[in-house]
Formats: structure tokens, C-alpha cells, sequence
């Protein structure tokens, strides 16, 4: 098993998506899981559409997840090197194949315009045929290509697929899989300008990294037919092939924007764990026997297999990946929590948030808060009543607290703001039997002492552990806190 390789080979044609990272960690996971190698490989011979900019994204998306390499940028091993596409085409790796399958005549030159070829497609269609290149080229001799030459026509490489007989894909998820040889073309294996395509590209340094398995997408399922020849015209040794389900949204349509996020560092930037997003994305298309839902990195890696990968499609659920992240959040020890908000500050440029907060405080305030957390950026709204130098009142607080029962807040308040003053022991337990020794000496319930004292301290209706947080907070504060909301809303009142 320690000779498994395995690929994640993505296009730098925009962002890291939800599908591709799934991919990746699919392969990761089984690379781990088998003591073989994962390599990453960057397919950029899409040159309109590849960009530097989107090859870092990928990178740094896989480093956030930490899904890192074993082989590819940055970890180049020399027999296998290089690990992009178009460095690869430039070194002539690619051209030495497509001279050798000429010179087997299992590859010819083709001369046939794009438009062309449309023609040829809208012809077998209405012919009620295959819509497919009809072998114009195909069979053209010397004297025939050196005319067209002549004339100036460029020319792509194509591969002669067989014509008669059947493929079989013995796909690891979806066992075997026949596709008819009639119903193939003859399809480019480079372009005219020498850039090899995606279905040539891909054979040829699967096989030179020797690529043991090759787990992708189902939407790749069609082109693996076409690549299974091109390993046969070389007489080459296959991959196994696994075939992942496809990710939907709610509404059963392929998942894109509409349904949330679909980039990976959308995520990121909203304040997800690494931990979350790979915990769920391991859910989508593979289940333990007991599905199980909560998984550790190290869990997932060693309880991994294909075998327990399904071929029905996935719906990708906003609010279960929310769920998952609090619970993820709530893992976590305060230090690690508050370690995580840090980073996450400093990703997203937002470290003014907390510019002159007492961090020491702030952990304690978020340890307070961690059940109610469920995203890293929910927590500066949960906890900045902490640090202001004037408590901001809810309407909800001032019209349920203070104005709907008025006498008995006034009455608590008051009473709160004198009594604890010269409260020596600030301990949530002793603020605990303070507030409810209060409540019975004045004949009232303890909902109209601890709703008042909470809606004078914090300014809001709910938060944290009521004597908890007045702990952390200290007792300076809390009682300057009591005293303002005398002031502001009870002062007139007779005392």
C-alpha cells in the first residue's frame, strides 16, 4: 500500500471550490490512509483563462486546510518535476508522446477549421448521429497533408480512437462502466498552437508520476474512455479509477453561488474552522456504517476508504456545515479559541476591532461566550460590551427591563449598585447568593433581580452566565456600570 499516488490536479482558472477541495481531500485522506503519497499538480494549459493570481489561491487554500503535498510546488521531487502543465509542455514532455503515437499512426494531423468541425457536429445531429468530428483527416496521405500545409491551414493533433467495440471502466465506486466505441471521436490531443489538452496532458504525467489512483469528480467520468486509449496506445499499466459523486445544492441543481459560498476562502473569511469545513466536506459522498458525524483530522484519516464512498449525489447543507463549525468551536480550549480569533482577525485585516482591549479579558469573555459562538466573526459583537467605556442599550433592554417593570428595577438597581460596593467576594457564587438573598428580602421573584442587573451591566437582555460574566468583568467596573444606569434611567425617581 506504501506505493500508492495519488493526484489532486486542479486548473488556475479562478478560485478553490467546494467541489475541488473535496476532491483534493478525498485523495489526501486516501493517501494518508494507505501510507502512500498525495501530489499536487497544477493544470494550467488553459491559457486564456489560467492565472498566477488564481494557482496562489489554490495554494493557499490547501495550506489553510492543511492538505499539504507530499510532491508539487514548492515540494518538487526531480524525477517527477516539473509540477505545472505549461512548464512541462516547455521542457517537450509532451511533444516526444505525440511524436511517438504518430509515428505508430495512432495520431494524425488535423486540419480541419473549428468551424468546420461545428458543421460536422450540426450535420450527424440532424442526420440524427453522434455530434462528433467525422474523420475528415483521419486517413489523409503525405501528399494530401503537404497541400493543406501549402494552403496555409494549421493543424491539431488527434487521436485515432477505436471505432467498433466497447470500454470498460472498472470504477472503484461505480464498478464497471461500458462505453461504446462508436459513440467516441476522434478527440484533439493538442492544439495547433502545441499546448497539449486536458485528456493527453493528464495521461502523460499520470503516468510518468505514476499515478497509482486517480479519484476525481464524475463529471470526469466521460473523458476517462478517451484516456483509457491513449494508455493503451502506449501499452501502458492503467490507474484504478474512482468517480466521486457530485456535490447539489438544496434544490437538487449543481451547487454554485446561489447556494452560499462555493470558494473555499469564503469560508475562511466568515469565520469557519479548517477543522469544520474538512469534517463536513469528508461527509459528502462517504459515510461510516454507523454515520457517524463528528470526526477528528487524525479520525478521518485513519477510518478513510473508497470502498464507503456512495454514487448517489450529495446536498450540500449551509446549516448543517454551520452546526458542525459550533461544534467544532466548542472543542476547543479557551487558549486555542482565542488563538484561532486572533488569526482570524489578522486574515481578514480587522485586528482594529479589539485596539486597546484588554486581551487577557477578551479570552475570558470568549471562554464565557464559546456555546453561543458558531462563527469566528460572531464573536466581536458577543464580547465588545466588555470593553466600552459606556454601555450601548438595547431597545429591547430599556422597553422590557427598565420601563416595563420600572419600581422593582429601580428598586434592584439601586440597591445592587450600594450593596455591592463593599462586596469583599466577587465570585460568581457569591454574586449568585448576593442576587437571590436580594430577591427574597424584597418579596420579589429572581427573574425581576437578575434581568435588571444583566440589562444595567451589559446593556443587553442576554449574554453569558450573568454572575460569570460580572466576575470576569470585575467589580469596579460592574458597579460604575449599575451607577450609569441609575443615572440614566432612574435618577428622578424618589429614593
Amino acid at each position: 500500500m506504501s506505493d500508492i499516488r495519488v493526484r489532486f490536479a486542479p486548473s488556475p482558472t479562478g478560485d478553490l471550490h467546494i467541489g475541488g477541495v473535496r476532491t483534493a481531500l478525498f485523495n489526501w485522506l486516501f493517501a494518508k490512509n494507505s501510507g502512500g503519497k498525495f501530489i499536487l499538480r497544477i493544470e494550467d494549459t488553459d491559457e486564456a483563462r489560467s492565472t498566477d493570481a488564481s494557482t496562489q489561491v489554490i495554494l493557499d487554500a490547501m495550506k489553510w486546510l492543511e492538505l499539504f503535498w507530499d510532491e508539487g510546488p514548492d515540494n518538487e521531487i526531480a524525477q517527477y518535476a516539473p509540477y505545472y502543465q505549461m512548464k512541462r509542455k516547455e521542457a517537450g514532455i509532451y511533444q516526444k508522446y505525440i511524436d511517438e503515437l504518430i509515428a505508430k499512426d495512432l495520431a494524425y494531423p488535423c486540419y480541419c477549421s473549428p468551424e468546420e468541425v461545428d458543421e460536422m457536429r450540426k450535420k450527424a445531429q440532424s442526420d440524427k448521429l453522434p455530434p462528433k468530428y467525422d474523420g475528415s483527416c483521419r486517413n489523409l496521405t503525405i501528399a494530401q497533408r503537404k497541400e493543406k500545409e501549402a494552403l496555409g491551414r494549421g493543424a491539431v493533433i488527434r487521436f485515432k480512437t477505436p471505432q467498433d467495440g466497447k470500454t470498460v471502466l472498472n470504477d472503484l465506486i461505480r464498478g464497471a462502466v461500458e462505453f461504446d466505441n462508436a459513440l467516441l471521436d476522434d478527440f484533439v490531443i493538442m492544439k495547433a498552437n502545441g499546448v497539449p489538452t486536458y485528456n493527453f496532458a493528464c495521461v502523460i504525467d499520470d503516468y510518468l508520476m505514476k499515478i497509482t489512483h486517480v479519484l476525481r469528480g464524475d463529471d470526469h467520468i466521460s473523458n476517462t474512455p478517451r484516456q483509457m486509449h491513449i494508455y493503451d496506445a502506449f501499452g501502458w499499466d492503467k490507474p484504478r479509477f474512482a468517480h466521486l459523486a457530485m456535490i447539489l445544492g438544496s434544490d437538487g441543481a449543481r451547487l454554485s453561488k446561489r447556494h452560499g459560498h462555493t470558494s473555499v476562502l469564503e469560508y475562511r473569511k466568515e469565520g469557519y474552522l479548517r477543522e469544520a469545513l474538512i469534517n463536513y466536506l469528508a461527509l459528502l459522498g462517504w459515510s461510516t456504517p454507523d454515520s457517524r458525524q463528528l470526526f477528528t483530522i487524525d479520525e478521518l484519516k485513519k477510518e478513510f476508504s473508497i470502498e464507503r464512498c456512495g454514487v448517489s449525489p450529495s446536498i450540500f447543507d449551509p446549516a448543517k456545515l454551520l452546526w458542525l463549525n459550533g461544534e467544532k468551536i466548542r472543542s476547543k480550549t479557551p487558549e486555542e479559541l482565542f488563538d484561532l480569533f486572533i488569526d482570524w482577525l489578522k486574515y481578514t485585516g480587522n485586528e482594529s476591532i479589539i485596539d486597546g482591549w484588554n486581551k487577557e479579558l477578551l479570552k475570558s469573555a470568549i471562554a464565557l461566550e464559546r456555546d453561543k459562538i458558531k462563527l469566528l466573526k460572531d464573536i466581536p459583537h458577543l464580547v465588545n460590551f466588555f470593553f466600552v467605556e459606556d454601555v450601548a442599550f438595547d431597545e429591547e433592554a430599556v422597553k422590557k427591563v427598565f420601563e416595563k417593570s420600572k419600581e422593582s428595577a429601580s428598586l434592584v438597581i439601586k440597591e445592587a449598585a450600594q450593596r455591592l460596593r463593599a462586596q469583599s467576594d466577587f465570585s460568581a457564587d457569591a454574586l449568585e447568593k448576593f442576587a437571590r438573598d436580594l430577591a427574597v428580602e424584597k418579596g420579589i421573584g429572581t427573574g425581576k433581580v437578575f434581568h435588571p442587573i444583566r440589562a444595567a451591566v451589559s446593556g443587553r437582555t442576554q449574554g453569558p452566565s450573568l454572575f460569570h460574566m460580572m466576575e470576569v468583568m470585575g467589580k469596579d467596573k460592574v458597579v460604575k456600570r449599575l451607577d450609569a444606569a441609575v443615572e440614566k434611567f432612574f435618577a428622578a425617581d424618589k429614593n
